[in-house]
């Protein structure tokens, strides 16, 4: 593990009486405090153990070990706090996993879907700039900040209904909703389970439309051999702690295009139009012009550091977030292949069931890197779907909803302008019935085996 060079403070001076320490005793003690830690991890952090009943099994969570911790320290230790060194490790090394060319970390996938948002909106997007009352169009059955930087950007959100089983948004339904002031669809890629983006893309080329990937459940995830998050003008990621690989909070933005990276990082940098001054590139930046920026009825140059050609907000996360994602990122691998394992083992579990259950479908096309286990009460089954989640929650394992079902019916989102296309009848029995439990990387055959016994126990009853 490398050692970043000590940056001196001048508020914390050595007092001269005090001997002088050498970098070599420095270096010493900061892998000293790195290697407590690393203790400190297998005393307190290590024990996985699992009692039947009694121990929560979660529907996801942060996996990790002393890596995470000593990168995490490692960066306190630094001092440096915002993006630094981690930062451009990260970045760089995502970039590599994804194969795209422009990685834009931020501090949540929330705040990566509304610099989506904001960049396709940006004036300096020319005559492909999206105004207000430019209509998106966006799945029913969708997380709200998916669709929330679209109506405080007084775009206008077209709901389309989710095909069962996917739970994706219906490409009938797409293009059955495009007019002339459609301008793009923004979706998410449902818990993992890729879209269609064979004939997605195809659509979007035919109108003209930006296509955004929410690929926040879907990190790994394949069409036709491709990763998703790298068909579309832009996708965003969430690095939360139930997601893929975590960063506690934290997100990014990518893209292969030069002009909306530009964008996007210019609207998480406060607006700021300066690209250029970044460190190590001398007093000038990288252009060699910093200085020599005229603003109207200013009669003096300005710096460029402090021009703004958007309107934007600081949206960065610390170094010491992205120090963990670096440790994350090496044992993505192994994450995805830990979900693809534990999803296949309750498939092929619950399958018994099918008379009650709606389980999961994919395409043939699609190599899934699970979020979760979706399912679906059906509406003539014995029991309702608070019967069956009492019954797993009561046994000490976690269940959620299809975040916010049907979208258009939650109170915040009824009265927002917006168009719907057809009845949405799905996105209504997803609201009713559809549930998941967890496929994360923390479970193993003994937690996975305990879910299916509490099921087999649960349909015993009928």
């Amino acid at each position: 593990m490398g050692v970043s060079r000590v940056r001196p403070c001048s508020s914390h001076a050595i007092p001269a009486n005090q001997k002088s320490v050498s970098m070599s005793e420095i270096k010493a003690l900061r892998q000293e405090i790195l290697d407590q830690v690393a203790k400190f991890y297998t005393l307190a952090h290590a024990d996985r153990s699992f009692t039947p009943g009694e121990t929560k099994i979660h529907f996801a969570g942060r996996v990790y070990d002393a890596h995470e911790m000593v990168n995490m320290v490692d960066a306190v230790l630094d001092f440096w706090l915002t993006l630094g060194r981690f930062a451009d490790e990260f970045t760089a090394r995502l970039a590599e996993f994804l194969g795209i060319e422009h990685v834009l970390p931020v501090n949540s996938g929330s705040s990566a879907n509304l610099v989506a948002t904001e960049t396709l909106l940006s004036r300096e997007m020319g005559t492909r700039q999206l105004h207000p009352g430019d209509q998106v169009i966006v799945p029913a059955v969708s997380f709200p900040t998916t669709i929330a930087p679209l109506v405080r950007g007084g775009l206008i959100p077209v709901f389309v209904d989710c095909d069962l089983g996917t739970y994706n948004l219906s490409l009938d339904a797409v293009e059955a909703a495009i007019t002339d002031r459609t301008r793009a669809v923004m979706f998410a890629h449902t818990l993992g389970n890729p879209v269609n983006m064979s004939r997605l893309t195809k659509i979007a080329r035919r109108y003209d439309l930006f296509v955004v990937e929410d690929i926040c459940d879907a990190l790994g995830s394949r069409w036709d051999g491709q990763l998703v998050g790298t068909f579309g003008d832009l996708a965003t990621l969430s690095f939360y702690p139930a997601h893929h690989i975590t960063m506690g909070e934290g997100g990014a933005v990518v893209t292969n295009s030069a002009k909306m990276a530009k964008i996007a990082r210019s609207i998480r940098d406060w607006g700021r139009a300066c690209w250029c001054t970044h460190k190590d590139t001398g007093p000038n930046g990288a252009c060699g012009h910093r200085f020599d920026y005229k603003v109207p009825g200013i009669p003096s140059t300005y710096d460029h550091k402090y021009l703004y050609s958007n309107i934007g907000y600081n949206l960065k996360p610390t170094d010491i977030q992205t120090s963990m994602g670096v440790a994350q990122l090496e044992k993505l691998p192994d994450f995805i292949a830990a979900r693809k394992r534990n999803f296949q083992q309750l498939y092929d579990g619950l399958k018994p069931y099918e008379a009650h259950l709606i389980l999961p479908s994919w395409d043939p096309c699609a190599d899934v890197s699970w979020f979760a286990f979706p399912m679906t009460v059906r509406d003539e089954a014995p029991f309702s779907r608070r019967e069956l989640l009492e019954w797993l929650e009561t046994a000490r394992i976690e269940t959620r909803l299809l975040f916010a079902g049907n979208i258009t019916r939650q109170p915040a989102y009824r009265n927002v302008p917006h168009r719907v296309i057809g009845e949405l009848t799905n996105a209504d029995l997803v609201m009713r019935g559809t549930f998941f439990v967890g496929v994360y990387p923390g479970l193993d055959d003994r937690r996975i085996d305990y879910i299916l016994q509490t099921f087999a126990d649960f349909f015993g009853r009928f």
